[in-house]
């Protein structure tokens, strides 16, 4: 009888397993602005700047 094995990845929390609010919140914006995956992506990067950033100059 063979044991099978479960390899199983112990990541340390917030080690990028999900999606953060801010990127959500950052790609929402940017997509209702600019209609582009690209800015969408490049905004979603930077998250919490770029909602700041938003919030400050609307």
């Amino acid at each position: 009888m063979k044991e099978t094995k479960e390899k199983r990845f112990n990541f340390p929390a917030g080690s990028g397993k999900a999606i953060t609010f801010g990127s959500a919140l950052a790609i929402t914006i940017s997509w209702s602005i600019h209609k582009s995956v690209l800015w969408a992506m490049i905004h979603g990067f930077f998250s919490w700047f770029y909602v700041i950033y938003y919030v400050l100059t609307r």
